[in-house]
């Protein structure tokens, strides 16, 4: 808009400027809120930097860009760029191709140097092996038996969360078996309790969305390789807990030992001499009134006494603001069928048209099965409406419309001889039975 003034001068009116859009990533925004919590004298420098695993002299580095330029200052400033310190692709190429051809029976760190020596190319032993390896040229040669030597105690709480179940006749016969699911914080040794049925991933799932609402988020959580953490047949492939962690940004541990968990597996030993006593002291017999009974009495009791958290910091993150119900669940991903169908649980379900858009066919959407069992579906993060179905759904029929005969859409093949003679016979029997119809004159 522009216009004149009282002097005859042109004024121009000017848009306000668009306020500035920052995307972060969740680690970044995670990093956000720690750092918050450094400007308001909450934790130190160095709790901060053990919640965030990084450096402290790393921290020290995102505060100073953080309090120079603000939160654009959390955001890594080498995003979408290759690596500064990363070697050309043709240097990589060129390695793998002369591996291939001439030292195929060579190990890295004698590769390395004869590719000094003959070809002028100077790459780091622990390039070579790691280049060999993902070109599957390598792989490896067995370590000798490390040293093992006692781990000392995380200094914060929530640094390391060991967790364990432990599936024992807890009831002494007056009901069924059950697992205890164990959680001790490495550095004060303080429990969270609760009997599931067993320890399968609903179970879990549950246990740590109880944990989180109460404590908050941990930096690190140590289990064993039980099927509920971890795949064996495909380590990459990330379980339905552990993509719970990862949507958490909690860093999984895995004990190749149980040694290696010693603590929580020390807590179990002494929950089946004194926990089994005290519920048989209490006569509970179900898994309900256990918990209940874990919850109210025995469990704040046992931290009142062994627990040891009078000085230590806590670094648990806050979990306000995300969506844990979306989060601690099964998830699955689906395709959209022509028919807006799509196969869960061998059902098919019928999406169904609501304030959401619906997903066009053989896109993908994705199936959540909360803990209180109700099924939702999202697409790019937005419920949509469905409807479960009997019975596989029925394509509809399809209805053939003849023309007549002389309809104007024959008159393009008159040209043929063969339509022609088609179009005459037809004439003629058409002729012949109007005739016969009228009635014979006297």
């Amino acid at each position: 808009m522009s216009g004149y003034g009282i002097f005859g001068a042109l004024t121009i009116e000017r848009n306000p400027k668009m306020p500035e859009t920052l995307t972060m990533k969740r680690k970044e925004a995670e990093r956000l809120k720690v750092i918050s919590r450094i400007e308001h004298h909450e934790l130190t420098v160095a709790e901060a930097a053990e919640s965030l695993q990084v450096s402290e002299r790393q921290l020290y580095r995102i505060l100073k860009q953080y309090r120079t330029v603000g939160e654009q200052g959390v955001i890594h400033r080498l995003r979408g760029c290759p690596s500064n310190a990363g070697y050309a692709s043709e240097i990589r190429t060129t390695v793998i191709r002369l591996y291939r051809e001439q030292y195929s029976d060579y190990g890295p760190t004698l590769f390395a140097e004869k590719l000094e020596l003959y070809h002028t190319v100077t790459v780091s032993r622990r390039t070579l092996t790691r280049w060999l390896c993902q070109a599957s040229l390598w792989a490896g040669t067995r370590k000798k038996r490390p040293h093992r030597k006692k781990r000392e105690r995380r200094c914060s709480i929530g640094s390391l969360v060991q967790f364990d179940g432990s599936e024992h006749d807890w009831f002494e016969g007056r009901g069924p078996k059950c697992c205890l699911l164990v959680a001790i914080d490495d550095a004060t040794g303080r429990l969270m309790l609760r009997f599931a049925a067993a320890e399968d991933t609903g179970s879990v799932l549950c246990f740590w969305r109880h944990y989180i609402d109460r404590y908050g988020i941990p930096a690190e959580i140590y289990t064993d390789f039980g099927s509920v953490y971890h795949d064996n047949n495909n380590p990459q492939h990330l379980t339905q807990f552990g993509r719970a962690l990862q949507r958490l940004g909690i860093k999984p541990l895995f004990a190749h030992s149980p040694q290696a968990k010693g603590r929580v597996e020390r807590s179990n030993r002494t929950h089946q001499d004194r926990l089994i006593k005290a519920l048989r002291e209490h006569n509970i017999s179900s898994i309900e009134e256990a918990n209940r009974f874990l919850e109210t009495f025995y469990t704040d009791q046992h931290n009142l006494r062994f627990a040891l958290q009078e000085t230590l910091t806590d670094i648990h993150r806050s979990a306000v603001g995300l969506d844990l119900k979306n989060i601690f669940c099964f998830e699955e991903t689906r395709c959209v069928y022509n028919d807006w169908t799509i196969t869960f649980e061998a059902q098919f379900i019928q999406l169904l048209r609501s304030d959401a858009p619906l997903p066009p066919p053989r896109s993908k959407v994705i199936v959540r099965r909360w803990l209180d069992s109700s099924l939702h579906i999202f697409w790019k993060e937005q419920e949509l409406s469905y409807k479960l179905l009997n019975s596989k759904p029925k394509p509809k029929a399809q209805t053939l419309h003849r023309p007549s005969a002389d309809h104007p859409w024959r008159k393009r093949f008159l040209h043929t001889g063969r339509t022609l003679q088609q179009v005459n016979k037809r004439k003629i029997s058409l002729a012949s039975t109007t005739k016969n119809k009228l009635p014979s004159q006297p």
